[in-house]
């Protein structure tokens, strides 16, 4: 029996935008109503609905709680070292669902969490991830260094200078 994100031609650890556009893909290719031939449109019918319980499936997986089942945990180290490889290429959706195949939290699984939350805009919960970084490693200068940067993005964000620039980035990344 294949998993809902085989069935779809996904790894695992696929996000919901990429479980919906590969779903959208099978369908245009299996849809019943391209086909004539009754025997071939049965079996198009069939796969139609495999695909639509594989989507819902896969969509419902997709919360991270959940989710966990059908990811292989990787040691904690490997799981940093791809996290950071995916922050180099700018991608901290995939920096996260890497990290998030560790084993175990340690210092520096906090201080990754951190700098990807950062690279998201999401001060407040960067913030938290560096002061528990912090508490496991509480002579780590990089971890308090970090911790107080994500304070004063978090305090700079609030202005109305942070709140215009942060607009301008949205409405560019658009």
């Amino acid at each position: 029996m294949s998993t809902p994100f085989e069935e779809l031609g996904l790894r695992a650890w696929a996000s919901p935008e990429e479980i919906r556009a590969a779903y959208r893909t099978l369908v245009k290719q299996c849809h019943p109503d391209m086909v004539q031939d009754p025997v071939q449109k049965e079996a198009a019918q069939q796969r139609m609905i495999r695909l639509n319980l594989a989507y819902e499936e896969a969509l419902r997986l997709a919360a991270p709680r959940q989710h966990a089942a059908y990811i292989q945990e990787i040691p904690t180290g490997e799981a940093l070292i791809l996290a950071e490889k995916m922050l180099v290429k700018a991608n901290p959706e995939g920096a996260l669902r890497q990290l998030m195949r560790a084993e175990n939290k340690n210092g520096d699984w906090y201080y990754t969490y951190g700098k990807i939350l950062m690279h998201m805009e999401k001060y407040p919960e960067a913030r938290q991830a560096f002061r528990e970084a912090v508490r496991k490693n509480p002579d780590n200068r990089e971890y308090r260094r970090w911790a107080l940067d994500a304070e004063i993005a978090e305090k700079k964000e609030k202005t109305f200078s942070g709140k215009v620039q942060k607009w301008a980035r949205n409405l560019k990344r658009k």
